[in-house]
């Protein structure tokens, strides 16, 4: 799994800006000028969920690497115990969580982060429509998003193909209003 484990670092590299921005603004900027003005930084009860650094790459990687986290689904307190890579479209005002990944199951992390992330996403920078993407088997995570009042829009059928097939995905979302 070395090349699987070089993807994931590529990959997390290309994202690890992804938490900076400041929100839409109608005008000539750039989606980098947007991101350049600030960082993510948000504040729960228990958790920070911020800015991914370089030194965090091996805790993602390990992340990922485990077999809970390697077909689904970030956040940290004093140390990392997750992480999420996220999508901004500044033009149609979407915020897509293309992954998160928590490595304590089971203590509300996953329901805290979600709804910290949904919150930010409208409040802090104005996002019409929050989605994601769910493989049917992932019920907990399913649970978790239905339980937040996400919408399920529909299923992609065979989206994606992986080790053990073809996947179906199935999108849910949720609008600012």
């Amino acid at each position: 799994h070395t090349e699987d484990k070089e993807k994931d670092r590529a990959f997390f590299e290309q994202l690890t800006d992804a938490f900076d921005d400041t929100g839409p603004k109608k005008g000539l900027k750039t989606e980098e000028e947007e991101m350049e003005k600030k960082s993510l930084h948000v504040k729960t009860e228990r958790l920070l969920i911020r800015e991914a650094e370089e030194q965090d790459i091996e805790t993602v990687i390990q992340l990922e690497s485990h077999p809970e986290n390697r077909d689904y689904l970030w956040i940290g307190t004093g140390r990392i115990i997750g992480y999420a890579l996220i999508r901004l479209d500044f033009k149609s005002d979407v915020f897509e969580l293309r992954r998160i990944a928590i490595s304590d199951k089971g203590r509300g992390f996953g329901k805290e982060s979600m709804k910290a992330l949904i919150a930010w996403a409208f409040e802090e920078i104005g996002t019409n429509r929050f989605w994601l993407d769910v493989y049917p088997d992932n019920l907990i995570g399913i649970r978790l998003y239905e339980s937040l009042g996400m919408h399920r829009d529909g299923v992609l059928r065979q989206n994606y193909r992986a080790e053990r097939g073809y996947l179906d995905q199935i999108i849910y979302s949720v609008l600012r209003e």
